[in-house]
């Protein structure tokens, strides 16, 4: 779908849902990182997107991680924002939640990234405003995600669907997002709670097997099949 944005620019948001009640969602761990749509070919696997940060000299996650109940290996985030930003937790059902709501063990997968962005259908993210501290915290990012338009990836949740959402930027044609913006189309989609995810290049939505989006690096270079990433969401019927 197009997005028009107010200063009459415009980006292109790739949009996939899931009905809640028969997809299978889990976190999977690319290792050694690759992209995403050569993962999926490897491994049998149709439909996945983006999961969350990592850092790119190594290639370890960044944020907490776990899968089935067990720790990975991953970077934690600064202090104090290591408990306070948003996790998707996945444990029979879908939800978003900041990492001192989890308590110390969570079962099922816990994928932490964020900023959430919706909650309760209302966008969360506001002029000046930091509370999980990426702007504070920009020191292990290779940028300040909040600042700027970039293309961006998001899960968000309504009634009855899973939304993934992956937009394209860096070029004349397709300008990317800012969160604030990112907030607001999730809201157009119809999500009433949303979380950020990685974005950039490796912002990547796989489905049918088909990198849907045009991964670019800065500057607006073509990654073509998208850069190796560290982590992703892998969807399947129940």
């Amino acid at each position: 779908m197009r997005r028009s944005l107010a200063d009459g620019r415009g980006t292109t948001i790739h949009v996939a849902r899931f009905a809640r009640a028969t997809v299978d969602t889990r976190v999977v761990v690319l290792d050694p990182p690759e992209p995403l749509a050569e993962w999926c070919k490897d491994n049998g696997v149709a439909d996945a997107m983006i999961g969350g940060f990592f850092i790119r000299s190594h290639g370890i996650p960044l944020g907490e991680l776990r899968v089935g109940g067990k720790a990975c290996a991953f970077v934690p985030f600064d202090a104090p924002w290591d408990s306070e930003r948003a996790c998707l937790h996945l444990n029979g059902e879908v939800r978003f939640a900041t990492r001192d709501e989890l308590g110390n063990e969570p079962d099922g997968d816990v994928l932490q990234a964020g900023p959430l962005l919706v909650r309760e259908g209302r966008s969360l993210v506001h002029p000046g405003a930091d509370p999980e501290g990426f702007s504070a915290g920009a020191r292990q990012f290779d940028s300040d995600i909040t600042a700027g338009r970039y293309p961006r990836a998001a899960l968000g949740l309504d009634g009855k669907d899973l939304i993934a959402a992956v937009c394209d930027g860096r070029t004349d044609e397709d300008a990317g997002l800012t969160l604030d913006e990112m907030a607001e189309a999730m809201i157009d989609l119809g999500a009433s709670d949303a979380i950020n995810l990685d974005g950039g290049g490796s912002a990547s939505l796989v489905i049918d097997g088909i990198l849907r989006n045009r991964p670019r690096e800065a500057h607006g270079i073509d990654l073509g099949a998208g850069r190796p990433v560290s982590t992703a969401l892998a969807f399947a019927e129940a």
